[in-house]
């Protein structure tokens, strides 16, 4: 079986478990090729696996811990290309899969459903118009036009896989509303992660150990430094920062001796492994790894995400970990840390999940899925 698997690339998330799934199809001896752009491509090469260039589809842009929707529609509208389309037409002729996976890159959905060829879509969010629901009469207009055509994209796809823990577990709950018909074509694969739990030795880390995983886009920088005047008001417990590519550790001067900054960590699992807590934003992807090694999330979701902030509230709703927003200060982050570090119940939740992501075998589970569709396709 030939697979081609397009990718979002805004946010590494969907880059992770992509390779996750493309590693699972690989080892099974099926030919993989993986769509992506930008520093999602970059990634995958770093991870050993090669790449087809596709066109960029979404540009996300914001500042001081907000998301900017109308900065990043006309981000995306200058990055784009009005030949995109063609570009994906073009590479499918060329590579002829047999089924292709789409995460939440919707070019490639079209472009598969053109050609004729079976088209699984993962995506963790159906409700998008709502990042539009606070803006001017133009932008809730826009945010009309794109829920009929997303809608027209859930009816026409071959299977929509929800990459999250089955109902009434699943994380990303609140950004799920599908139509009656729609909704009885999901599928809850479970979280697909980079790593399994059992695969991984953890690192060696001083205890109570926290892993900061704020970092990446610019936006995100307050979170970040606030978390080093956090790690200042209590040396015992002990931080890793991680402070991605658009943030440079190198100007950051005086840190505490609890405190760690990396610029990249070619492997976060060990680290992951070995944290009693994770802060995070709201992605739904890490999200799902912390969960998946039983690890709670204090999660500061970006603001006007709202995506970002229904998963931090099912977070907190669910006590898998505590939602917190960006006006929270130092004192308050410290006690919230502290909480987690020393709250039973919630450690108790989060292992459970750890084990229901264990029995769920996700990326088999997701492969069995697609081998299935192609049996089918070849008897037709």
């Amino acid at each position: 079986m030939k697979v081609l698997v397009f990718i979002c690339g805004e946010g590494l998330g969907h880059t992770s478990r992509c390779i996750a799934l493309g590693r699972e199809l690989l080892a099974a001896g099926h030919e993989v090729y993986l769509g992506a752009y930008g520093y999602s491509k970059e990634f995958i090469e770093r991870k050993g696996y090669k790449t087809v260039e596709i066109p960029p589809e979404i540009k996300l842009v914001g500042e001081s811990g907000s998301l900017n929707l109308k900065r990043s529609i006309i981000s995306t509208l200058k990055n784009g290309s009005v030949f995109a389309i063609f570009k994906v037409l073009s590479l499918l002729k060329e590579k002829k899969p047999d089924i292709v996976v789409s995460d939440s890159y919707f070019t490639g959905v079209v472009a598969s459903k053109v050609s004729g060829i079976p088209v699984y879509l993962i995506v963790n969010q159906s409700n998008m118009e709502t990042f539009f629901k606070n803006g001017g009469i133009a932008l809730r207009t826009m945010g009309g036009i794109i829920k009929q055509f997303y809608s027209c994209i859930f009816r026409r796809v071959d299977r929509i896989v929800i990459p999250d823990f089955p109902m009434p577990y699943t994380v990303c709950r609140l950004n799920l509303a599908f139509e009656e018909k729609v909704s009885k074509n999901l599928f809850f694969s479970g979280p697909l992660t980079l790593k399994k739990y059992d695969d991984v030795k953890a690192e060696v880390l001083q205890k109570p150990h926290v892993l900061s995983l704020i970092g990446g886009f610019g936006y995100r920088e307050p979170i970040f430094r606030k978390v080093i005047e956090v790690a200042k008001l209590d040396k015992s417990i002990n931080y890793t920062l991680l402070s991605g590519p658009s943030l440079n550790p190198d100007v950051f001067s005086n840190l505490p001796e609890n405190v760690t900054i990396k610029r990249f960590i070619n492997d976060q699992f060990p680290y992951l492994k070995a944290s009693d807590l994770v802060i995070a934003p709201g992605g739904h992807s890490t999200i799902m790894e912390a969960l998946t090694f039983g690890v709670p999330v204090l999660s500061f979701p970006d603001m006007n995400h709202s995506e970002q902030e229904n998963n931090a509230s099912v977070v907190d709703l669910e006590s898998y970990g505590k939602r917190l927003d960006y006006s929270a200060s130092p004192e308050e982050i410290l006690r919230s840390i502290k909480e987690l570090l020393k709250d039973e119940k919630i450690h108790q939740k989060v292992e459970i999940m750890k084990k229901l992501s264990k029995d769920l075998t996700p990326t088999a589970t997701f492969k069995e899925l697609l081998e299935s569709n192609s049996k089918i396709s070849q008897k037709v």
